[in-house]
């Protein structure tokens, strides 16, 4: 890694990324990364319903589990709970009153699987798994994802639950949609495994912005958007509004990030840069998680307030994120 900083200072990034990434540069200069706990395995995951998602994760692992595996379990758990209105069953539903699901995940040989505008299905991550591993696909999407999820035998079931309906029929007396940071219409789960082989694997499921016009996909099912990995250098993660996440493929970018040898936390820093230079950040919410090889972690936001469960060293923990606006 000190051979790989070398040349990022005084290679290619010396050459041109003075006018590329400033804030990157700076922080490799000074090797600062304040998220310096290390080794696996480990888990980690956005929001508080990542704190049981991590415990049902962690415990493939202390098994001696793989990490895609744990990954999976992880997330199912908030997928279950109807309590957890941003997931799953019991998630709030668009502004047609439909619940719409998005999901995908990602091993660490690369292969991955996705699906968007599921309806019916309560764990569309497990319907992901199964595009993975018995598909030549990566995506399926709307009819076609709910068919194949059912030949595969998963139940259909009303995803809309009395909560979430009373929520939705509240919301239709003004049918006013404006995203409202860090509340449940977009806090998506995203959680990262790094297992004892080494190997990382990622998820991520969400039932979507509440409101959101019948049809929208976010960046939760598109891979390099709303995770990503690479067993090489690592893996990241999103969460908040999607639109702004696709339109810098966030995960990937981060992720070559720290290709280039910058740290999970430089990552997750950049990744938000990239968005406060270019959109209208201030009435958004995104945020960022990633781990490396070595078990470091890194997480950022633009707004306060994100937080994330991080289980590692035996000690399942909340932590609260930095964030570009204070």
């Amino acid at each position: 890694m000190s051979n790989r900083r070398n040349f990022i200072k005084g290679g290619v990034l010396g050459a041109v990324g003075t006018a590329i990434f400033p804030k990157l540069i700076s922080a490799i200069a000074q090797n600062s990364n304040p998220n310096s706990e290390e080794g696996h395995p480990m888990v980690i995951s956005t929001w508080k319903h990542g704190m049981p998602a991590n415990v049902a994760a962690m415990e493939v692992l202390q098994s001696g589990g793989k990490a895609i595996d744990a990954v999976e379990a992880g997330v199912k758990i908030p997928e279950a709970d109807p309590e957890s209105m941003s997931v799953g069953l019991g998630g709030l539903p668009d502004r047609d009153g439909k619940v719409t699901l998005d999901a995908c995940i990602m091993d660490e040989t690369g292969n991955c699987g996705s699906v968007s505008f599921l309806q019916h299905i309560k764990h569309p991550i497990s319907v992901a798994r199964k595009v993975m591993d018995e598909t030549p696909h990566v995506m399926l999407s709307g009819e076609g994802a709910l068919q194949f999820a059912l030949e595969q035998g998963f139940p259909k079931e009303d995803l809309l639950t009395e909560k979430a309906e009373k929520r939705w029929r509240e919301w239709l007396k003004e049918s006013e949609y404006k995203p409202i940071i860090n509340v449940e219409n977009h806090d998506t789960i995203g959680l990262l495994a790094l297992d004892k082989k080494g190997d990382i694997s990622g998820a991520c499921t969400t039932s979507g912005l509440s409101w959101k016009m019948h049809g929208r996909v976010g960046d939760s099912p598109v891979i390099g958007a709303g995770m990503y990995v690479d067993n090489e250098v690592g893996g990241c993660c999103a969460t908040g509004v999607g639109e702004a996440v696709l339109k810098t493929l966030g995960s990937f970018l981060i992720v070559e990030l720290m290709r280039q040898g910058a740290s999970p936390q430089e990552a997750c820093e950049e990744g938000i840069a990239r968005i406060v230079k270019n959109q209208n950040y201030k009435d958004m919410q995104i945020g960022y998680l990633a781990i490396n090889k070595k078990g470091e972690h890194g997480a950022y936001a633009v707004h306060p307030w994100f937080n994330y469960a991080l289980h590692q060293g035996g000690e399942n923990r909340m932590i609260d994120s930095l964030s570009y606006l204070k």
